[in-house]
């Protein structure tokens, strides 16, 4: 397993497309979790990104990692429903804020909780305050989520809290609000006046399920 596990995470850096969806449909038919086998190539992605960040990669290296973990989850996403019973774990409200059209950590974020048994609603990108708060009020998610990629965002992830804030007050609803991007910090999520924050994707499902289990203060 530890074997079939180090390949998928190297193969999936180095994108190797084929090579990862040929191991991806072996372990499914091995018995191996379709959620472990998310796990594995959610930490391919986090060494591509480290690549990135080296130089190592151009973002048409980003691009195409996101293209292929998005085919490694449309193929298992069936049966991790089948797992699940079709039991929503929670409503999620994701999006980017307006100004910034970057979708990939958004993206990767969305499939991952779908895939953790999570109802996502994905506004887009380049989306501004008043249709985020529009929507939370329409769907009443357990959980929004902002995200960001370029630091001029992060007047628009303040905009946009603040507006969510004052709708939610109106319609006597409650619901935490978590920021993410690379650049996200503490520091940005205090200026921004979010409850939380997180900078990869795992990272954020995690927080969401701690969110459900009531596990972390909101």
């Amino acid at each position: 397993m530890t074997d079939t596990r180090e390949q998928l995470i190297n193969l999936l850096a180095d994108l190797e497309e084929d090579e990862v969806l040929q191991l991806v449909h072996q372990r499914v038919a091995a018995g191996d979790d379709p959620l472990q086998i998310i796990e594995d190539c959610n930490e391919g992605m986090r060494l591509v990104g480290q690549r990135y960040e080296r130089g190592d990669f151009y973002v048409s290296g980003l691009i195409m990692s996101g293209e292929i973990f998005r085919e490694v989850v449309e193929y298992v996403q069936p049966m991790i429903e089948r797992q699940t019973n079709g039991q929503s774990s929670g409503r999620v409200l994701v999006g980017t804020v307006s100004g910034d059209i970057h979708d990939i950590g958004k993206n990767m974020v969305g499939m991952l909780l779908a895939c953790h048994g999570f109802d996502v609603i994905d506004l887009g990108v380049d989306v501004p305050p008043a249709e985020f708060a529009a929507k939370a009020i329409e769907i009443k998610p357990d959980i929004v989520g902002l995200s960001g990629l370029i630091t001029s965002s992060f007047e628009s992830m303040r905009a946009t809290v603040t507006v969510l804030r004052a709708e939610a007050d109106s319609h006597r609803l409650a619901f935490p609000i978590v920021i993410g991007g690379g650049m996200i910090d503490e520091q940005v999520c205090r200026f921004v006046g979010a409850d939380y924050w997180v900078n990869d994707a795992m990272s954020g499902v995690r927080l969401c399920q701690r969110l459900m289990a009531g596990s972390v203060p909101t």
